[in-house]
């Protein structure tokens, strides 16, 4: 299969999954920062005023996010953790 999706596992495709899913929630989608470290860590910062459209009702979209990347670990045998910057 040549053209592959961002649930592979690999940690570049994992970034990608967490920087289109928060551009997709945010209106400025210039001000999505996705940093990821070698310990598994992924640091997600938007714009101040949309921290709310990431993190969701009672966060609910923070968890889901959380849960892909839960998915994704598990097919790379690795853990992630999502942070989202305020």
């Amino acid at each position: 299969m040549k053209n592959q999706d961002a649930m592979t596992g690999s940690p570049a495709d994992v970034r990608t999954l967490v920087e289109k899913i928060a551009r997709s929630l945010v209106e400025q989608q210039e001000a999505v920062f996705v940093e990821q470290f070698d310990d598994g860590v992924i640091e997600l910062e938007v714009a101040e005023d949309e921290v709310g459209k990431v993190i969701g009702r009672n966060g609910r979209t923070a968890r889901a996010l959380r849960t892909l990347l839960s998915a994704a670990g598990i097919r790379a045998r690795k853990r992630y953790s999502l942070e989202i910057i305020e």
